[in-house]
């Protein structure tokens, strides 16, 4: 292991604000296309903003999709956004697309009286263990920009809800994969503490 966390570089990352926020929690961060790089990492971050299908062809047309997939046999790997969404099994946004079958289940238009996007500050509702949201207290509030959401198939998989005019997964774990709908890079304190949390898992 090498003691840094690759932050995966597929063309539509929010790559800068997650980077920045790591190395102020004193974590070491690569930002890498390179499989040999990401394999070395003890932890692996995929960020992402846009639509799901670009995001998923751009990870395979990289070659990164079996690398992230291998990994999360290994170590901690955290999605963000739009990364969280490409862990499920399948999305439906534009048309029908795979996603990298990490978590199962699929990314569905939110179905809410609300408008679309969803952006702003919500409250976290946990669920099942979760330790990137240790020290955290019931409520918490975390900044959420999309217009899509997982919907897992197994309850035990989702670890927070948030509620926008119905409930909506906010955070999933599945074994070493993890995701997050909302930003924690653009959440204050809050997410700081999530992602110091994600860093130390493997420490």
């Amino acid at each position: 292991m090498g003691g840094f966390t690759a932050i995966v570089d597929y063309g539509v990352g929010n790559l800068k604000s997650v980077t920045n926020a790591m190395k102020y929690l004193g974590f070491e961060t690569c930002i890498t296309s390179d499989s040999a790089q990401i394999e070395r990492a003890d932890a692996v971050i995929l960020p992402g903003v846009g639509a799901f299908p670009d995001a998923a062809e751009r990870l395979r047309g990289a070659g990164l999709d079996r690398v992230v997939i291998a990994q999360a046999e290994k170590k901690p790997v955290l999605g963000i956004c739009l990364g969280m969404q490409l862990l499920f099994d399948r999305g439906e946004e534009v048309r029908d697309c795979d996603g990298l079958g990490l978590v199962p289940g699929r990314v569905v238009r939110m179905e809410t009286k609300y408008k679309l996007p969803h952006i702003g500050w919500n409250s976290l509702h946990f669920q099942n263990d979760g330790p990137i949201f240790k020290g955290l207290p019931e409520e918490s509030y975390v900044y959420f920009v999309h217009s899509f959401c997982g919907v897992a198939e197994r309850e035990e998989d989702v670890i927070a809800r948030t509620d926008y005019g119905a409930s909506v997964v906010a955070s999933v774990r599945h074994g070493n994969v993890y995701g997050c709908q909302f930003h924690p890079e653009k959440s204050g304190e809050t997410g700081l503490m999530i992602l110091k949390n994600f860093g130390e898992l493997n420490r």
